[in-house]
């Protein structure tokens, strides 16, 4: 018996030896959705807890890593939707340097500000595919929806973004 198998009957060994495995990659996309080290280290523990209480669910011949993502995904959703705060965006992101200091931080800003004022839903779709630069399609794996409607949320949230951006008289 494989450990999926196992996994899937509830043995705890198999867990343990799955959450060993996959911690790593699953903190690492969750971070990136979520934009927090520390709120990634939480969220890493809650996917695995609602890995554990779904084990029954799982069928061992299916996509495991895909499940887990899955799930780690919707967690950091629940995160975003519930904290209503934004991830600021780092400061080293590439860019071409802009001559005044004073305005280039108020283009960040600005730009953290338009950002945090999108939905959770268009947020991280933004964040996934123009900061972390993630396929649609893995976007949509993870989201648990089609690349199309990827394609449409992004298309919605880059409107939005500009239409803030310009009202605000910023050029990014």
């Amino acid at each position: 018996m494989d450990v999926l198998q196992r996994f899937a009957a509830g043995d705890l060994d198999a867990f343990e030896s799955l959450f060993r495995q996959h911690q790593s990659a699953v903190y690492r996309w969750i971070v990136r959705i979520v934009r927090d080290p520390a709120t990634a280290e939480d969220l890493t523990v809650e996917t695995f807890w609602r890995v554990y209480r779904a084990h029954a669910r799982f069928h061992p011949g299916g996509n495991f890593e895909g499940w887990l993502r899955r799930i780690g995904t919707n967690a950091a959703l629940d995160h975003l939707r519930s904290a209503r705060k934004h991830a600021p965006l780092p400061d080293d992101l590439p860019a071409d340097p802009l001559p005044d200091a004073a305005e280039q931080e108020e283009s960040r800003s600005a730009i953290r500000s338009a950002l945090a004022s999108l939905t959770p839903r268009l947020r991280i779709v933004v964040q996934l595919g123009l900061i972390e630069e993630e396929s649609y399609r893995a976007i949509g794996d993870a989201l648990g929806i089609s690349e199309g409607a990827v394609k449409l949320r992004m298309f919605r949230a880059v409107r939005i973004l500009r239409k803030k951006l310009q009202q605000w008289e910023v050029k990014p």
